[in-house]
């Protein structure tokens, strides 16, 4: 095979995707119908069953991507600014991105074919958006009217044994008080064989224009979080485990400290901002060995191909090269500038002052870019970025959290060759930071 063919078919079959694929070149022998240059040729590929085939696609779906038909007042892509590339204004409502990429999925247009696919193949887990349980309130707030009637899918994948994780964005005088508590309730006595279900806050841009969406209050997070903790004391004593989190946003928002380790359990919905504060801690002073920082960056699966063109390539784009140093290298023993967002800085500010460094400091940033309440890292863009730096002083060290980049760049198009300073860019995990603050040992020429 050679860069650049298309795969017609395996074993005469034309996959749909990559599920499909490896699927299909797991088996031994597989032979490949593929077109090169205008010409159609067989290849017959002699391995083992279960030996990897070696071959790469270019993207997770050969078929279309199953868009959104939802219009929900607060789905961040309607917030976002005009002119970024065309990829991340696509809404993909699609459980194939869900099982590969942890997705959330409404269900509103899943079918009984993909019922039997999921069942069959066992595509687990998924990750489902339920925000509320009562029929009304969910078509409401999906402005669709399936939205009344798609959990029964939920029902059904949980029937069938399907590991499913859910989450509820809460819109504050829309689905949060009474209506908030219905959802866990009916979570409770419908859907009590979710591995979690976590709750966390509607993002707001300056571009908002639904006049119903708008931040939280101080008491109406508190409001949530009390919400939340008074249910899991209910599930506890049902279940024999939490099931529902509040996002570190909410805790941020309320004006609360965060919880415990042990109030996460097994930190399932790390992923989407559950929990992050204290696994940050956790690596950071080595009291967790292995690293569990965010996959990747936001709208990351939008970027996956690193083609030039705007075509939807699904697959999560890789952030950069761990530790890659940009322009010229800064003295190891130079003072230690943090990048980070707003709500960063809330988190990491008593974890470095814990520390003792006096030659480590944090630098938050304000999102400009989007404005609003966009205050998390994953949304950081070069311009606020080179804003913030501008007013650095030059020769320090900047460490810069790879979550904030997609195939090494920021959502505004920008690269961190764009920066007015150098940066060190780092995973976004305390054990890379803790790493990246490391002192340097000093060795006996240099003692002299």
């Amino acid at each position: 095979m050679a860069v650049g063919d298309e795969v017609l078919c395996i074993d005469g079959q034309v996959p749909r995707d990559i599920i499909e694929w490896r699927l299909l070149v797991d088996d031994a022998d597989p032979v490949l119908d593929v077109e090169r240059g205008g010409l159609q040729l067989t290849l017959e590929v002699d391995k083992r069953a279960g030996e990897p085939l070696g071959v790469d696609v270019q993207s997770a779906l050969f078929d279309q991507v199953r868009t959104c038909d939802n219009h929900c007042e607060f789905c961040f892509i309607y917030q976002l600014p005009p002119g970024l590339r065309q990829s991340l204004y696509l809404k993909d409502d699609d459980y194939r991105l869900s099982f590969l990429y942890g997705n959330f999925t409404t269900l509103t247009r899943f079918t009984e074919a993909d019922l039997e696919r999921v069942i069959t193949e066992r595509l687990s887990p998924l990750n489902v958006s339920i925000h509320a349980t009562d029929p009304e309130v969910r078509s409401e707030m999906l402005r669709n009217r399936r939205g009344a009637t798609s959990l029964r899918w939920l029902r059904a994948l949980l029937d069938h044994g399907i590991e499913v994780h859910g989450q509820v964005v809460v819109c504050p005088g829309v689905n949060d008080g009474a209506v908030l508590d219905d959802t866990l309730a009916g979570v409770l006595d419908r859907f009590p064989e979710l591995a979690s279900v976590c709750v966390v806050p509607l993002g707001i841009s300056r571009y908002n224009t639904e006049e119903r969406m708008r931040p939280h209050t101080v008491p109406e997070a508190q409001a949530v979080v009390d919400c939340v903790e008074d249910w899991q004391d209910i599930y506890l004593r049902v279940l024999g485990r939490r099931l529902v989190f509040v996002g570190d946003e909410y805790y941020l928002l309320a004006e609360r400290p965060f919880p415990g380790a042990e109030a996460y359990e097994d930190f399932a919905m790390h992923e989407d901002g559950v929990g992050m504060a204290r696994t940050l801690e956790r690596e950071l002073f080595g009291e967790k060995a292995d690293a569990t920082g965010p996959r990747d960056g936001f709208f990351a699966w939008a970027d996956g191909s690193g083609s030039s063109d705007a075509a939807y390539e699904p697959y999560r784009g890789t952030r950069t090269t761990p530790g890659q140093l940009l322009q010229v290298r800064p003295s190891r023993r130079a003072p230690v500038g943090i990048l980070t967002s707003t709500y960063g800085a809330r988190v990491l500010e008593p974890l470095v002052a814990r520390l003792g460094r006096d030659d480590v400091r944090i630098v938050p940033v304000d999102n400009l870019f989007f404005g609003g309440t966009t205050g998390v890292t994953g949304l950081l863009v070069g311009e606020d970025l080179a804003r913030a730096l501008a007013a650095e002083p030059t020769g320090h060290r900047y460490l810069l959290p790879d979550v904030c980049l997609s195939n090494g760049r920021f959502l505004d198009g920008t690269t961190p060759e764009d920066l007015p300073r150098p940066v060190e860019i780092i995973a976004t995990d305390g054990h890379a930071l803790r790493a990246a603050l490391a002192e340097p040992t000093r060795t006996l020429e240099g003692a002299r």
